[in-house]
Parts: structure tokens; C-alpha cells; sequence
């Protein structure tokens, strides 16, 4: 198998399309009041807040299965334990989406064994805890991962670069997103997972060439949206491209101003509140079982 040599290639974020503003250009919209995405939220107990983790987690997996972003057995979804941080939860192998309770998530410690929830004979996708228990590893500001083999964000993917920042809505990932330009298969191995880790580095999200994509956050909260808004840009980017036009480039400092504004973990979970509120329309709150 032919494994592109990722010592070479440059994670880069900075797209050729972005516009560069002359000095005499004023700043973007100074003195505008930045957005109020603050959600209020009672101070939690260890159990409290494990509780509120699992539930927001097994949400997550009923948001992603509505909005198809599940595909057979793959694609995983983890949060870390507020009283064991070296552990996270996760889902069972065998498990849909669309069907996923609190009660069928697993505990899987550092050494990837199952200390808790779930069924007898419980069991976990082994590339689940060789990308995630790394990721957890090696950013401990990280709370939750999602990863999935998204029909847009997996096309996107085997172009082997990343969305240009040509609308609004991509720049939440404006210079916080890169691209893994390598594809060694099913990731099982360690050394797999260590260059993924890598080349995320501290940002909040990295596409996975010919694989997939991957977000990560402050709460389950918004590494579900970062991963919902980036499968919409990479959708929206294929339309652009398929327009065979040269699109409209958006400049430097208002990329950066927007960025500022919509990028941030407080976003990311203040956006995630109407597909929860959806979702919980929808099936109840089912899933808190």
C-alpha cells in the first residue's frame, strides 16, 4: 500500500483565495458588540456533570443519525469522564445511532479496557480508542471527540486539501483546521493515531485524506456542531467547485473578525442547542436511559 509521506507534506490553513486589505482600509466593524452566546448553568457535582456528558453524548449520536451522518458500524464519538480524565466514554461496536441510550455507552480506560456501562459481552470499535484515547491523551483541553465517514466530508476528504474560506459559515474553521495528507488504512496502530494527533495539533478540527473527517471540543456540545458545520462547508465547497467559477475571495482581517466571533467554544455550544432541542422533540428524550 502506497502511503503518502506525511514528513513532507505542510498542514496548511491559510488558503490562496483569502484578500490581504491595503493599510489605508479601516478596521472590520470596530466597536461592534461581539455576540452573547453564554448558557447558563448550575455549578455540577462529579456525578452531575458525568450524567450530563453521557446524555448530550447519546443525544449527539441521535443528531448525527438524523442528519445521515452514520454509516454501518463506523464512525465513534467520545467524551472524556470529569472524574476519571484518562478515560472516556464511547460506543458500543454494535450499536446504530439512531438508537443509542446512556446506559449502552462504555467507560474504556488507558489501556483500552471497559471498566463500565453497557451490556454483557460489550465491546468497542478498536480504531475508536486508537484515535480518540490519543487525541484525549495529547490534549487534555479536549473533552470530546467526533468522527465519522460523513458522505460530503468523506468526498471532500479524498481531494486531499482543505475548504477555501469562501463563505461565512466556513470561517469558524478560519486558521483552526488542517489537513492529514496521508492515508495508511483502517487505523488500528498507534504510530496511526500519534500522526493524526499531530497534525490536528491545537486546533478543532483535521480532515482525514480518503478517510474522513474529525472535530474536537471544549464539551460534547460543541464538537457535535464544529463536525455538523463542517460536513455543511465541505457539502458547499463541492457545489462551489462543481461550478467550474473562480469564487469570490473574502479578506484576511474580515475573515479573522468573523472567526472571532463564531469560532469560539461558547459558540460552538450555543449553536448545538437547537438540533438538542430538535432531537428532544423528537424522540422524547429516549435516549436518557
Amino acid at each position: 500500500m502506497s502511503v503518502t509521506n506525511v514528513s513532507t507534506m505542510s498542514a496548511t490553513t491559510e488558503p490562496a483565495t483569502l484578500q490581504l486589505r491595503t493599510e489605508e482600509e479601516p478596521p472590520v466593524q470596530a466597536g461592534a458588540k461581539p455576540f452573547n452566546f453564554s448558557l447558563e448553568k448550575d455549578s455540577a457535582s462529579v456525578e452531575e456533570e458525568r450524567q450530563h456528558r453521557k446524555e448530550t453524548l447519546a443525544a449527539a449520536f441521535r443528531i448525527f443519525a438524523k442528519h445521515g451522518l452514520g454509516m454501518g458500524v463506523v464512525g465513534h464519538l467520545t467524551v472524556r469522564d470529569p472524574g476519571r480524565p484518562d478515560c472516556f466514554w464511547v460506543n458500543p461496536f454494535h450499536v446504530a445511532f439512531s438508537c443509542m441510550r446512556t446506559g449502552d455507552l462504555l467507560l474504556i480506560d488507558h489501556n483500552g479496557e471497559v471498566i463500565d456501562g453497557g451490556a454483557s459481552g460489550r465491546r468497542y470499535n478498536q480504531a475508536a480508542f486508537a484515535i480518540h484515547a490519543m487525541i484525549h491523551n495529547k490534549r487534555p483541553d479536549v473533552i470530546a471527540v467526533c468522527h465519522s465517514h460523513s458522505v460530503y466530508g468523506s468526498a471532500f476528504a479524498s481531494l486531499g486539501r482543505l475548504p477555501d474560506f469562501i463563505t461565512q459559515d466556513s470561517l469558524v474553521f478560519y486558521d483552526d483546521i488542517s489537513l492529514y495528507p496521508a492515508f495508511g488504512g483502517v487505523i488500528l496502530a498507534e504510530e496511526e493515531s500519534i500522526k493524526i494527533a499531530e497534525y490536528l495539533d491545537n486546533r478543532k478540527a483535521v480532515i482525514l485524506q480518503n478517510h474522513g473527517l474529525l472535530t474536537v471540543g471544549g464539551s460534547v456540545e460543541s464538537a457535535t456542531f464544529w463536525f455538523l458545520y463542517l460536513e455543511k462547508v465541505c457539502q458547499m465547497q463541492l457545489l462551489v467547485d462543481a461550478t467550474g467559477q473562480k469564487p469570490i475571495p473574502i479578506g484576511v482581517e474580515e475573515a479573522k473578525f468573523t472567526a472571532a466571533q463564531t469560532g469560539t467554544e461558547e459558540s460552538g455550544k450555543f449553536h448545538f442547542q437547537p438540533y438538542l432541542q430538535d432531537i428532544d422533540k423528537e424522540t422524547g428524550r429516549d435516549y436518557v436511559a
